[in-house]
């Protein structure tokens, strides 16, 4: 990443700094604030969404199990809490989630009993979702399932999670999911100051995440998504194990997802399958595919403008907000295929600094090479062939007396 590109990347992450935590708190009341906080945990499924389909070319359709465990992880806690003795005294089963007694369980069943503990359910709201995902991606991507079959499979596991959560009634509150969560700590999470306080948290741990993928996408690591992405085959012969880095991005993208579904559970207040099925996973890969799919900041912009657009229309067209929302993802899609950054890049960053703003980042850039006569090696990650070839992460060079070739970068 090149000093001017730096400099915009970390323009526009301190513009949406100003926008979440400054200008929405100024000029929103506590109700639609809330649910800019609510928008707002979308959009850590949006940026891990970059890293894994933007930056990896993995495209996920079931991250919405992620969203739902780490939401459930954090639910799980809140409800027992809120299932003291006192408060469930009317209960046949008393200290247990009423669904429980519903279900006629008559004890809490020991695999509940870890999320007493606050510390527990942050650590699970995260691992939890990250070991699931690498057990997938091991299962997956170690026999190199990938592309369109991939995306399958996590839909199909994302159905699969779905009908096990509205099956297991007694233990994960069925259809309904898990509501009447009240307190942390003590602390009564359904007061306005508190929602205050947690849209607070969750904009400063999204900033947060946005670093960190940011950082990703600076190293080493993010040049090897990149190269990944476009030619992998050639990093493989580079000698890079190309499964282990599908897995990390998979895993990050996955934990990233978890940490949204537990903000979610705390400022809305309960948990259901309904985030966690194949209907959900798809409008997140809008959410990514509308700021554009290779922008971190351009995520967190397609998620507010898609649920803008979704509470806006249901609100003053509530017979026809299905297929407007739909004529707007259509639309965006076929006027603006690299989403809102896409536009910014190619129509406002030119203006703003006088040059012809790039297009989507690449693992390189090089200017093409003409070779005639004798040629020379590639240089990045591996050479090239005879005629004509390419560095995984690098420019390819021609071979002796071969055509005149374009090397061309992974």
């Amino acid at each position: 990443m090149n000093g001017g590109k730096h400099k915009r990347a970390l323009g526009g992450i301190l513009l949406l700094a100003l926008v979440i935590l400054v200008v929405f708190p100024a000029t929103l009341d506590i109700f639609r604030l809330n649910m800019v906080g609510k928008y707002l945990t979308y959009a850590f499924v949006a940026i891990g969404l970059v890293m894994l389909w933007g930056w990896g070319g993995i495209l996920s359709l079931g991250q919405g199990i992620f969203f739902g465990l780490g939401g459930y992880a954090m639910a799980m806690f809140l409800k027992l809490e809120a299932s003291d003795p006192r408060s469930t005294s009317i209960q046949s089963t008393p200290g247990i989630p009423d669904f429980m007694d519903w279900n006629q369980l008559t004890e809490l069943p020991a695999w509940w009993v870890p999320f007493k503990h606050l510390p527990f359910a942050v650590i699970a709201v995260v691992a939890v979702p990250v070991v699931l995902a690498f057990i997938i991606g091991f299962a997956m991507f170690k026999r190199r399932v990938s592309g369109v079959y991939f995306a399958i499979i996590t839909q199909a596991v994302a159905l699969i999670l779905t009908v096990l959560i509205i099956g297991q009634q007694g233990y994960t509150g069925g259809v309904n999911g898990i509501t009447d969560l009240k307190t942390l700590l003590g602390w009564d999470i359904r007061t306005d100051s508190a929602k205050y306080v947690l849209y607070f948290v969750n904009a400063a741990l999204l900033l947060a995440a946005i670093g960190l993928c940011w950082w990703v996408q600076a190293s080493k690591l993010g040049t090897l998504l990149l190269a990944m992405r476009d030619k992998e085959n050639r990093v493989r012969f580079s000698g890079y194990d190309v499964s282990m880095f599908q897995i990390f991005a998979f895993c990050l993208a996955a934990g990233l997802a978890g940490i949204g579904g537990a903000m979610f559970t705390l400022q809305v207040g309960f948990m259901s399958p309904s985030f966690v099925g194949i209907v959900p996973s798809i409008e997140m890969v809008i959410f990514a595919a509308v700021g554009g799919r290779m922008s971190l900041v351009g995520a967190v912009y397609g998620t507010l403008l898609v649920n803008f657009g979704k509470t806006y229309f249901s609100e003053s067209f509530p017979d026809l907000w299905l297929f407007l929302m739909a004529a707007l993802f259509i639309g965006v899609v076929l006027a603006f295929p690299d989403g809102l950054a896409g536009v910014y890049q190619k129509h406002v960053a030119p203006r703003l600094f006088g040059r012809k703003a790039g297009g989507a980042p690449t693992a390189a850039a090089p200017a093409p090479a003409e070779a005639t006569g004798h040629g020379g090696t590639g240089n990045g990650v591996t050479g090239s062939g005879t005629a004509a070839g390419s560095g995984a992460a690098g420019n390819g060079a021609a071979g002796n007396g071969g055509p005149r070739v374009h090397g061309q970068g992974a």
